[in-house]
């Protein structure tokens, strides 16, 4: 039983929603996020833990880990989750939480990996699926996608192509990850 955590549009939740996976809850840190209404079209359970309604970090990731477990949540994806998780979140699901990040890994980390690679003059950026640890983009890789930049490429530009790639990409390895 996957859980999804998203902050925003929720494309990758869609994706892994269409691939007709098992989803049974969907969290977010932003009430006003576009994927929370996805979830909510599919019938699937969702909650908000806003960072300003919890006296810490550590505190708003113990309630989520707390819900997503009653939900019956074995493994959890972060689809666009733009918050790093604590050791309570993760010590509830070890070695169970994953995210999708739009470029290669350990190369370009980080909030703005598109911008650091086309800054760098990079050839190719990536979808990658990698274990969610306690550092920024650091936990193991598990498949990664290249996507070449093409010449005149611009961070929307690329951006669409490698939202391509994680849609094929995500979808697939969580298949892996749930039939282990």
């Amino acid at each position: 039983m996957i859980g999804v955590l998203v902050s925003g549009e929720g494309t990758n939740l869609q994706a892994l929603l269409d691939a007709g996976l098992p989803v049974v809850a969907v969290a977010s840190n932003e009430p006003g996020a576009r994927a929370l209404a996805r979830a909510e079209a599919a019938g699937i359970p969702t909650a908000v833990f806003p960072l300003d309604g919890y006296a810490s970090r550590e505190a708003r990731d113990e309630a989520m880990a707390a819900w997503l477990a009653v939900e019956g949540v074995e493994l959890v994806v972060c689809a666009g989750y733009m918050h790093l998780l604590r050791p309570a979140f993760l010590g509830r699901f070890p070695g169970r939480v994953v995210n999708v990040h739009p470029a290669p890994l350990p190369d370009f980390p980080g909030a703005h990996p598109l911008e650091d690679l086309l800054a760098a003059g990079a050839t190719r950026a990536a979808a990658t699926v990698h274990y969610v640890d306690e550092g920024v983009d650091t936990g193991a890789v598990i498949a990664s996608e290249p996507v070449p930049v093409l010449a005149g490429d611009t961070v929307e530009l690329l951006r669409e192509r490698v939202h391509e790639a994680e849609h094929r990409l995500l979808p697939r390895v969580v298949r892996e990850l749930c039939a282990r």
